[in-house]
């Protein structure tokens, strides 16, 4: 993809609608494309965590070992969604194992870069946090109903 395309794939997320357009050629001029086969690992629990991942196509699981009761897959995502916030919090470690459940395309954006750029603008570091705390409120929402669930049982 060029990065006009990855410009126009950021601009039409629903994770960066609204963003300025200079701050997404910015992210596009970053980007790069990756695809995951059905049944693989994105990124493992304990991992540096060192991208930030946007879906374009397919699904993936966020996933949590619960003793005694096996793999829990905490929530599904899917095309719009993204992925992976632990990227932005010392000590940059993920917290879930993330699979694709089918083939998955993303976009992916260099943890270090956009940590700086964060850090060195704090308009755009103001934009990117209010739009990572809605999608940390929606994961650990998502956490509390499936412990709530794995206790009832």
């Amino acid at each position: 993809m060029s990065t006009e395309e990855f410009e126009a794939a950021l601009s039409e997320s629903p994770f960066f609608r609204g963003m300025e357009q200079r701050q997404t050629h910015e992210l596009a001029m970053q980007a790069a494309e990756e695809s995951f086969r059905a049944g693989e690992f994105i990124f493992h629990e304990g991992e540096d965590a060192q991208k930030f991942y946007i879906i374009q196509a397919g699904k993936v699981t966020l996933e949590v070992l619960v003793p005694d009761r096996g793999i829990t897959v905490v929530q599904t995502i899917s095309a719009g969604d993204v992925l992976g916030w632990s990227w932005l919090f010392p000590p940059h470690r993920w917290h879930f194992d993330s699979r694709a459940v089918e083939a998955t395309r993303t976009l992916s954006i260099d943890a270090d870069w956009l940590r700086q750029r964060i850090e060195g603008d704090h308009d755009f570091g103001y934009e990117m946090m209010k739009r990572i705390a809605r999608v940390m409120v929606t994961r650990l929402q998502a956490t509390r109903l499936q412990v709530t669930d794995v206790y009832r049982t």
